[in-house]
């Protein structure tokens, strides 16, 4: 993927719309990876961890409603 830019491109757009149907193909139910809420993290190592796990799951369940 190409890096940020200053000034938007055609290019970017694209990529970036990419990215997100991919990412719609992960999760098609519109189903948002976290839970609602406020969590507090003590490190980003640990934020980063939870989130990886709600996403796990959430593309578990998404692959199941599939089958």
């Amino acid at each position: 993927m190409p890096a940020p830019a200053l000034r938007p491109s055609a290019a970017l757009l694209k990529a970036a719309c990419a990215i997100n149907d991919s990412l719609q193909l992960l999760l098609p139910s519109g189903r948002i990876a976290a839970p609602k809420g406020i969590y507090r993290f003590r490190t980003l190592d640990e934020a980063n961890r939870q989130q990886e796990a709600w996403l796990a799951e959430a593309m578990a369940e998404a692959r199941a409603a599939r089958r």
